[in-house]
């Protein structure tokens, strides 16, 4: 069975795919590492435990990370997930707490005891990662795969026009990461939005099956539906991690990738935090990569129905 370790800022997208992951029978959670994103460390702990304790699936131990980025002030989605992270419903309880071991020694512990077996899935800011990495590069690159939701993918920003939050919040983070020779897919924003989001119908289905979890992952995503409405008058919910832990757990939803250099904007004070995928296309200036390898997998297209389907058969299952 693979073993997955997951990494998040629990913000009201990543109890879904959290969901989606503890419910899965294909995959074993290892392990999940907080960081602070979202929401502050604290709150996104708290998320973490309380989402475990509504699926009641498996309890995985959860260690807590990095309260700050690497090198910049904290950023939260706040205004968009709500001031808990998790739609301000008064949701939010865990009666379980984290592990005293820091995130960090818990990452390089598993590996070092599941050498090129572990698979991580990034869905927030990657500074647990980077430092994992700069503390022992030798011991990750036994990774076997790092899966992370971030980049704007192809298309444009949702923090700034250029750079997508995961990204924004730690861009010298996820320079290190894409720099450490660690097998990498990335999962853009680009890709989650659209017919990947929850609908009004989608969100009524799942309220009116009576099943905690699903019941649950809509309430949990209030706020970030008022946001939606307020921004564009749609009544959607796009769930990015969602659709990054989709793409972990079924391969078969991905419909195009492909090989890319990915560098990350740290220097340039307009374009932070934007990650350049260069796929090698042949250029009036260039030919191909030119001197740089492909440094990840980006996926540019899913099967949004097909997604949602089986994500659909987790949360109620």
């Amino acid at each position: 069975m693979r073993k997955l370790w997951i990494d998040t800022d629990c913000g009201s997208d990543d109890a879904v795919a959290l969901i989606m992951a503890l419910k899965s029978d294909e995959v074993q959670i290892e392990g999940i590492t907080t960081v602070c994103g979202n929401v502050p460390l604290d709150l996104a702990t708290k998320n973490t435990l309380m989402t475990l304790e509504v699926t009641n699936k498996e309890m995985p131990p959860v260690y807590v990370g990095a309260s700050k980025p690497l090198a910049k002030d904290l950023i939260t989605a706040v205004n968009v997930h709500g001031q808990d992270g998790m739609g301000d419903c008064d949701l939010i309880h865990p009666t379980i707490g984290p592990e005293k071991r820091h995130a960090v020694e818990a990452i390089l512990d598993i590996v070092k005891k599941n050498p090129d077996e572990i698979e991580i899935v990034t869905i927030g800011p990657v500074t647990n990662i980077a430092l994992a990495i700069m503390k022992s590069p030798k011991t990750m690159s036994k990774v076997k795969r790092i899966y992370s939701m971030g980049t704007a993918g192809f298309g444009r920003g949702n923090t700034t026009a250029v750079s997508e939050f995961n990204v924004y919040v730690d861009a010298e983070a996820y320079s290190i990461m894409l720099n450490s020779g660690i097998p990498i897919t990335i999962i853009g924003f680009d890709v989650c939005l659209g017919d990947a989001a929850l609908n009004k119908e989608d969100m009524e289905m799942l309220l009116n099956s009576g099943v905690k979890e699903a019941v649950f992952s809509v309430q949990c995503n209030k706020s970030l539906l008022d946001y939606n409405l307020k921004r564009s008058g749609e009544h959607i919910v796009d769930l990015p991690d969602a659709v990054a832990m989709g793409v972990v757990l079924w391969d078969d939803i991905m419909t195009d990738r492909v090989d890319c250099y990915c560098y990350t904007c740290i220097h340039e004070e307009k374009a932070y935090g934007q990650v350049i995928l260069d796929d090698g296309a042949v250029l009036a200036v260039s030919d191909g990569f030119v001197s740089n390898e492909p440094n990840a997998v980006v996926c540019k297209s899913i099967d949004n129905d097909l997604f949602k389907n089986r994500m659909f058969e987790l949360l109620l299952k």
